[in-house]
């Protein structure tokens, strides 16, 4: 791993930062390889070190295998994730994608359990816990989104909710399964107000806890924890100062290629 020697916390945490964006339902596959190059050209440009950072986008199903040939041809080290996947391996299951379609794609990661698909789509936790081991099969890493409401926080304190989430997604995870996590306060999404960096290390405090409980220590301590939720270049550093604060899994900011270049780039540009 590469360590910038402005980064103190980076070779006390041993794990490499993980910026990811998540884009949600927005661009086509065209949009998808115009953005992938810019954000490519935009980071050598600005003489982004390779491998000081992991990045890695997540596009809808449809521009998948657009930007795979993308990254492959041009050699891209950017990681190509999923925004979802089914718990089923095949079968009658209209509308659904299995781990196994992308893992023949190429797509190393797949985001599971985020609060849009726990509020719209009415996924429990059983369902993440089974999409989690579905990813697992197929040789995906599962990032594991926990967070809680703005009622869930007023009613039951700032790790409870997430703690609770991740312990019921980890059931009957082996230890040595490779796995991200990713806190997103809910009431912090697409609000433009992020939880302040304290906040995000208590929380991600406690879940690192809860891998260590559920897993083991040395499980724990290599997972990598984000903190996503209106993160911007302007507050990304704060985060990233923490100690189990180890990347960000970015939304709305990350189709803007300028301004997630720059939350990539967080190491350069606020001297961490």
């Amino acid at each position: 791993m590469a360590v910038n020697p402005t980064d103190p916390s980076a070779a006390q945490k041993g794990r490499t930062p993980l910026i990811a964006g998540n884009w949600k339902m927005n661009l086509d596959h065209l949009q998808a390889v115009a953005t992938v190059q810019k954000l490519h050209w935009t980071l050598k440009d600005a003489g982004h070190e390779e491998g000081s950072v992991d990045v890695a986008v997540f596009p809808p199903f449809t521009d998948i295998r657009s930007v795979q040939t993308l990254i492959d041809a041009d050699r891209i080290p950017f990681g190509l994730g999923a925004q979802d996947l089914s718990a089923h391996d095949s079968g009658a299951y209209t509308g659904e994608v299995s781990g196994a379609f992308l893992s023949k794609l190429g797509v190393g990661s797949v985001i599971i359990g985020h609060s849009e698909r726990r509020a719209y789509h009415n996924e429990d936790d059983d369902v993440v816990n089974a999409k989690v081991k579905a990813a697992l099969k197929h040789g995906l890493v599962p990032v594991i989104c926990v967070g809680e409401t703005a009622e869930d926080l007023e009613r039951f304190g700032g790790s409870a909710v997430p703690v609770a989430q991740l312990e019921k997604a980890l059931e009957g995870i082996p230890t040595s399964a490779d796995i991200v996590v990713a806190y997103e306060p809910v009431w912090a999404i697409g609000s433009g107000q992020a939880a302040t960096p304290a906040q995000a290390q208590e929380v991600c405090a406690a879940l690192r806890a809860a891998i260590s409980r559920v897993l083991d220590a040395e499980a724990a301590a290599r997972t990598r924890i984000l903190y996503g939720g209106s993160v911007k270049s302007g507050n990304i550093a704060g985060f990233m100062r923490e100690p189990d604060v180890d990347g960000a899994l970015v939304g709305g900011a990350s189709l803007v290629v300028d301004e997630f270049a720059a939350i990539v780039r967080y190491q350069k540009h606020v001297g961490v």
